[in-house]
């Protein structure tokens, strides 16, 4: 690879699913630091880019291009010319998975594979397809349960899909697929792994993580367990996500989960600081073992500093009520524990 770009200067590279939340903080920094924009999307409507366009240097250095990560030809032409990519779009389901192949395994194969066939033939200089720990973490076969989880470590796919863990098991897929790809093939290939992702949103629709957050406040109903939950704030995602792109020593995988508190801990943490939010009871958190974390270390040798987690969560919150997410916190208000988390 070569050296490190001078702050983007005269760099064009592509963002796919530029209007999620991870990706829409991807922009907004690389737009900061003087790289020219490509970003996929499905719809160009105002509702779902009108955030895009209002960024800083958005006028001038960012294109949005209709994009279907399925049409193969439509992603080798948005990354014709880009000398960069970053793979973030996925298929994250929303409610119950009828058909989990058609709906979230098949898209998400063949959207990294797309990506990868596109990013190959127009010679990029380092392609970043952003996973997730849901990757890692997940019943690794043959790990001892007290030892610190780090980069070699894999979830067991056959768990994930017995226990229909349809998103889980097509960030794995995926993952592999781009490793693997960088072998065959000597692509430049790099994987994050981020944590559960909190912080301020850019879009105007709140997504599956702050829904988590907010089901904490609100007190939803239901019950759920007393794991581990491993956080990063989406701005130090979006760093970390350039840093792989621009640091030439960055290889292969790299944990992004700096914070790690259970369930019940998570629970007082937000007591302490929202005595006023009703909050989850401690009787709906059920008991379960928790087996050793995971380090970020790989990605920290790199550069890579995080912000503290009550200043995410802070961050977090303070946006959630000025966007009314938090609004009838009597529990009137619609509140569930989002799906997605109900597996992992």
């Amino acid at each position: 690879m070569a050296g490190r770009p001078e702050g983007g200067k005269g760099e064009t590279v592509c963002v796919t699913g530029a209007g999620g939340y991870i990706a829409s903080w991807l922009v907004k920094l690389l737009l900061s630091r003087g790289y020219t924009v490509r970003g996929t999307v499905r719809d160009l409507g105002e509702k779902k880019t009108g955030h895009l366009r209002s960024l800083e240097n958005a006028s001038e250095n960012l294109k949005l291009i209709k994009a279907d990560l399925l049409d193969n030809d439509a992603m080798a032409a948005a990354i014709e010319g880009c000398q960069g990519v970053f793979h973030v779009a996925s298929p994250v389901p929303t409610g119950d998975v009828t058909d989990p192949e058609v709906e979230v395994l098949g898209p998400a194969a063949t959207g990294t594979r797309n990506v990868l066939e596109a990013a190959s033939a127009a010679k990029v200089r380092r392609l970043v397809v952003v996973s997730s720990i849901v990757a890692v973490d997940i019943n690794p076969k043959d790990w001892p349960a007290d030892k610190i989880k780090d980069e070699t470590c894999w979830s067991d796919r056959e768990f994930c899909r017995n226990n229909e863990d349809w998103y889980s098991v097509s960030k794995i897929t995926a993952e592999e697929a781009a490793l693997e790809y960088r072998q065959r093939t000597g692509l430049d290939v790099v994987t994050p792994n981020p944590a559960v992702v909190f912080g301020p949103l850019l879009q105007p629709t709140v997504n599956a993580s702050s829904q988590f957050l907010i089901y904490f406040l609100k007190g939803g109903p239901g019950r759920m367990r007393d794991k581990l939950w491993h956080i990063v704030d989406v701005r130090d995602t979006a760093d970390a996500l350039l840093l792989l792109y621009e640091a030439p020593e960055a290889v292969g995988r790299h944990i992004c989960a700096p914070h790690v508190i259970t369930a019940r801990d998570l629970r007082d943490m937000l007591k302490n600081m929202y005595p006023d939010y009703p909050l989850v009871s401690k009787e709906s958190i059920c008991d379960m073992d928790h087996p050793a974390p995971m380090t970020t270390d790989k990605l920290k040798k790199l550069g890579w500093s995080c912000r503290s987690l009550e200043e995410t969560i802070t961050d977090t919150v303070k946006f959630c009520q000025q966007a009314g997410f938090l609004d009838d916190v009597d529990g009137a208000g619609p509140c569930r524990f989002p799906p997605i988390y109900n597996k992992i």
